[in-house]
């Protein structure tokens, strides 16, 4: 019998930012819609804005530290926690949307790029070693994992680390209230490939779909929302509501191709790794997914969330999920040998990805 090829998870790190922002920072913020300033009081836009995504808290870097900074330091503990030898990786994927912003600038710095740039942080000299970028929106990180897998199934590589890492403090706009949902933050994973007799472990099946033509404007950069700013600076600008109604329709139909494609039903899952993009919209994503297999509750302790207390990072949130869940650090969830994984995310583009593992 031939042996096959299986993409696994063999080591994990992250990196979560010391400095704790909560929701009174904003107490003070000038916020503007569509040249107006919000009448509202802030204290109660911002009660409004932790009802609605159940954000209370966030991470931002601190003054010092660039986007590769991070990346490196949630790498060099997924080297570290794998157990291997620097030199033996064969990619390095640095998953980003904005590469390194300076404190106090709004100029965006990806040359070169932040992959070469971890990799000459680690001191890695084997050329064989390729380290590239991905700038696929807050699917960046499961886009990087799914190449990581055709990579090792070719034959082309034993182990690759793919790097989610994200600074969106220093991209967003002070005056859009919209801003508060944003952090920063860096996860890494190292996937080797083993051979097996048969497909026991790794990923199994994974599925990526692009809208752009009806949906690539629901997240863009553009202008400060503060109609007398004359900085010239452009921001991340999303338009919540629609963004909101596209993934609690599309990401569920993407999840159960992925499913499908594995074999497997929903049923079958035991674990979901969603982005951390807002509480409540991922709630009603499972919803729908159950719902699209016919079945009205989504089981308890299926999806564990960080956002209430890190935010959205983009990229970063799905592998510093799995970091934190991987060594039982979210209360009520762990993972066993032989249970079964959905990672998903959707953004920019508009990207949607999924992708199924057993562990």
């Amino acid at each position: 019998m031939s042996k096959a090829i299986n993409t696994v998870i063999t080591g994990t790190g992250s990196y979560i930012p010391e400095n704790i922002i909560s929701g009174n920072e904003f107490l003070n913020s000038t916020f503007f819609e569509n040249g107006n300033r919000i009448e509202k009081e802030n204290a109660e836009i911002i009660h409004k804005f932790s009802e609605i995504t159940e954000i209370v808290e966030r991470r931002y870097i601190s003054d010092q530290q660039l986007s590769n900074h991070i990346g490196a330091i949630a790498a060099e503990k997924a080297i570290e926690n794998a157990g291997i030898d620097k030199e033996t990786l064969d990619y390095i994927i640095f998953c980003h949307n904005f590469g390194d912003i300076p404190l106090g600038s709004n100029r965006v710095d990806i040359l070169p790029s932040l992959a070469a740039k971890v990799k000459q942080q680690l001191g890695i000299l084997n050329p064989d070693c390729v380290a590239y970028d991905i700038i696929f929106g807050c699917p960046g990180w499961v886009q990087g994992s799914i190449q990581a897998d055709y990579f090792i199934k070719s034959g082309d590589a034993r182990r690759v680390m793919v790097i989610g890492a994200e600074t969106l403090s220093r991209i967003i706009d002070p005056h859009d209230r919209d801003s508060m949902i944003f952090s920063d933050g860096a996860g890494a994973v190292i996937f080797e490939g083993r051979e097996e007799e048969e497909e026991k472990a790794g990923i199994l099946a994974h599925k990526t779909e692009t809208h752009a033509v009806n949906y690539g404007n629901l997240l863009t950069m553009g202008k400060g929302s503060h109609p007398e700013e004359k900085t010239g600076n452009f921001y991340l600008k999303m338009n919540g509501r629609k963004l909101y109604e596209f993934a609690v329709v599309q990401v569920p139909q993407v999840i159960k191709k992925a499913i499908d494609k594995a074999g497997l039903g929903v049923d079958d899952v035991n674990i979901v790794f969603v982005h951390q993009a807002n509480g409540k919209m991922d709630t009603a994503i499972m919803k729908r997914l159950f719902k699209l297999y016919g079945k009205d509750t989504v089981p308890e302790n299926l999806v564990p969330m960080t956002i209430s207390w890190l935010g959205n990072s983009s990229v970063a949130t799905i592998p510093t999920l799995l970091d934190l869940v991987l060594k039982e650090e979210v209360k009520g969830y762990k993972v066993k040998a032989g249970d079964v994984a959905v990672f998903a995310s959707v953004g920019a583009g508009m990207h949607i990805n999924a992708f199924v593992y057993r562990f």
